[in-house]
């Protein structure tokens, strides 16, 4: 399929949930993009995908009773959330441990439950792995805004969020209330994985999360430019995975995924300072000059 009949497709009132399916995957994506910088940076990967299967009981829940599936889904999130941060304050038991306790039993107390409702075996299928279809025009507003909210709490807490991820005992000599902080990125990660599930899927959503930002850190040093990247690439990702999901009939999850994939390991080979390529190119050009090589180094210094 040609980009000028994805784009007629996107026009074509029969296909109105095809729009509607751009608009919040590329929302999502960049309202994760945000968010998963400071999990990266805070190397806290095992909290994006705790947070993921956590919501699962929310939603679960409002399935069953007809509600709201991302109002259910974060409270769900954002109840694990805290008892991770509570139980965390105990150093006895480290916190990645915390989180896959919570983990693995949020995740089968949404499979009990949604196994109570009639016909559960489709819709769970659609939770794991995301859908373009039946979604409703509230679900727009309802994700705008709450990617609003996530970025306006982005942008009032950014220092301390860089703080607290950069060194944690040195947040505490400051003055920060670190575990508030804490509990203030959980939220918002829990928010960012609710609003990303019906494009992408709970099981997938953590690439969402993750890989736009891993991607951004491989290609720049400085943290706003890698703010700006990600939610770029991820907004980029989910564009080009819905035309390709669009145009081969492939699942619309696992195409954002693959794409975004594909460009992390794209930066990966050949990112500008930090690429395996540019880095084989540079020792290779040490070792052709070792001369002129220190003298580079030394005039930088």
């Amino acid at each position: 399929m040609s980009i000028t009949d994805f784009l007629t497709d996107l026009l074509n009132p029969d296909l109105a949930f095809l729009p509607k399916a751009l608009a919040i995957a590329v929302m999502s994506s960049i309202v994760c993009g945000v968010v998963g910088c400071y999990v990266v940076l805070r190397g806290m990967a095992f909290i994006g995908d705790a947070v993921a299967h956590a919501v699962f009981p929310g939603i679960a829940v409002a399935f069953v009773l007809q509600g709201s599936l991302v109002l259910g889904g974060a409270v769900a999130g954002v109840a694990t959330a805290l008892l991770i941060a509570i139980f965390s304050q105990n150093r006895r038991v480290k916190e990645d441990s915390l989180i896959g306790v919570f983990l693995v039993a949020a995740f089968a107390l949404g499979i009990v439950i949604i196994s109570r409702a009639p016909g559960y075996a489709g819709s769970l299928q659609q939770f794991l792995f995301g859908s373009i279809t039946g979604i409703p025009d509230r679900d727009l507003y309802v994700v705008g805004g709450t990617g609003l909210v996530i970025l306006g709490l982005v942008l009032a807490l950014h220092k301390e969020f860089v703080a607290v991820c950069l060194d944690r005992e040195m947040s505490r000599s400051m003055g920060l209330p670190v575990f508030w902080l804490d509990i203030a990125l959980y939220v918002l990660v829990t928010l960012a994985v609710v609003i990303s599930l019906q494009t992408i899927g709970n099981i997938l959503v953590l690439a969402l999360l993750i890989t736009p930002a891993a991607a951004a850190r491989l290609l720049t040093d400085r943290l706003a430019v890698m703010m700006l990247l990600a939610p770029l690439i991820g907004g980029a990702s989910a564009l080009v995975g819905l035309y390709l999901s669009w145009s081969y009939d492939t699942p619309v999850g696992g195409t954002i995924v693959l794409v975004a994939t594909a460009v992390f390991l794209t930066a990966w080979l050949f990112a500008p300072r930090h690429g395996l390529v540019t880095r084989g190119r540079r020792s290779v050009g040490r070792d052709a000059f070792p001369h002129q090589s220190k003298t580079t180094i030394i005039s930088n210094n």
